[in-house]
């Protein structure tokens, strides 16, 4: 039997989760897991743990020989990046939930991975209770996953809940996830689909191999989501999710993106409602797959990164294997999406800028189409968040270039023309 090493843990936060972290590890004791210090910014708040254990000087962890394992569950990237960079050169594995940190330093914590050896894990930073990477890691090969799509973000899924079921505005939805700590006193990072991001950037790398900025996906929130367009969808028997989603398309090449959809009341997402998260998986033999609980939280998220230093006993790590083992996919912006758009005044909206318009609705106090746009579009011009216009994806709403010239060639055909 493989031997099961001690864990000497050095925490860096003591916020929701890393207090939450604390009270699981006591009721763990089977682990060998113990939080050794816990790096704090305030050392007179008062906090549920002997006084002992606290420091404000980083390095009373960092360059502590009996420590030699780092978990970091901060909220400033920043300090979290300097954090993990240097604990992994000190020859310690390492646990974080910081997923701006990992997503806008990729690349570098892949290389400082392969100069030291040593584990970084980070389960915790994409859907908290739900162990995704390493399903990806150890269970979809590249080749046979076909397609990603998730719900990542508990705050947003909170407020469109509200918005459908209780019927509330969206400002409403937001001031209630608020009070109910759903959602920050300053949520842009949740509302305009910046945590979402962050969160796909990283699931990239492990589902595709894919290693790109986050600036660099085309992405948006649910911040211009109007009551009229959940009357809409439900009119046509749809739910609005924020979806984060990746696709291989016909050419080998992957469609990746973060933005509000229209859903089928059949699909599993349908069934993710207020701060939970979900993911669909779907793959060349196994089909699709749904993967489902609590996204935020102090518990669910202290389970995750428990479940990343129980791993850390038998040394495991990422192996980046669609990244290192195969040759990854490429991300691609060469695709059609099929899209609702809402909107005060028809002037706002390039229409000609659509390959075609397959309905039109001027009548309702709030006008709206559904067409089909060239995705960079999307990503080259702003009009579609702008202007009080709100953009909301179909529910299959992606064109690969061969299915946009059968459809061309067909309506020509339907018209008479050819």
């Amino acid at each position: 039997m493989e031997h099961q090493k001690v864990l000497k843990i050095g925490l860096f936060g003591f916020g929701v989760v890393g207090e939450g972290l604390y009270k699981v590890l006591q009721q763990t004791p089977s682990l060998k897991a113990s939080i050794e210090k816990v790096c704090i910014k305030n050392v007179d708040e008062k906090r549920n743990a002997p006084a002992s254990l606290f420091t404000t000087d980083k390095n009373d962890l960092l360059l502590d020989p009996n420590i030699n394992v780092i978990v970091e569950v901060i909220d400033d990237s920043v300090a979290a990046f300097d954090i993990v960079s240097t604990a992994l050169l000190q020859g310690k594995a390492v646990v974080s939930a910081s997923k701006k940190m990992i997503a806008d330093n990729l690349t570098a914590m892949l290389a400082l991975q392969k100069q030291t050896g040593l584990p970084f894990l980070y389960e915790a930073a994409v859907c908290a209770s739900i162990p995704v990477i390493r399903n990806l890691e150890e269970y979809y090969d590249n080749d046979l996953l076909h397609s990603i799509k998730a719900i990542v973000n508990g705050s947003t899924n909170f407020i469109l809940t509200k918005m459908f079921e209780d019927k509330l505005s969206f400002q409403a939805a937001l001031i209630l996830a608020q009070q109910l700590g759903f959602a920050e006193s300053n949520p842009k990072l949740d509302v305009e689909g910046y945590d979402a991001l962050n969160k796909w950037t990283v699931l990239l790398a492990h589902a595709y191999g894919i290693v790109e900025k986050p600036e660099n996906i085309l992405f948006s929130g649910i911040q211009n989501i109007q009551l009229s367009d959940a009357a809409v969808a439900q009119e046509k028997k749809l739910d609005i999710k924020l979806i984060a989603q990746a696709k291989k398309l016909a050419n080998g090449k992957v469609a990746a993106f973060v933005l509000p959809q229209l859903i089928s009341q059949a699909e599993p997402l349908s069934f993710v409602k207020n701060e939970y998260n979900g993911v669909v998986i779907e793959s060349g033999f196994a089909d699709k797959q749904f993967f489902y609980g609590k996204g935020a939280g102090s518990f669910p998220t202290a389970s995750a990164v428990l479940s990343d230093i129980s791993a850390l006993r038998y040394n495991y790590c990422y192996e980046y294997k669609k990244l290192y083992q195969q040759a990854p996919h490429e991300l691609t912006s060469d695709y059609f999406l099929k899209v609702y758009v809402s909107f005060d005044d028809i002037k706002n909206v390039p229409k000609d800028k659509f390959e075609w318009i397959e309905e039109w609705h001027a009548q309702e106090d709030r006008k709206y189409l559904i067409g089909v746009l060239h995705v960079k579009e999307l990503i080259q011009n702003n009009w579609w968040k702008e202007n009080n216009n709100s953009l909301i994806l179909t529910p299959d709403p992606i064109i690969d270039n061969l299915d946009i010239v059968h459809l061309k060639k067909k309506s020509l055909e339907l018209a008479g023309v050819l």
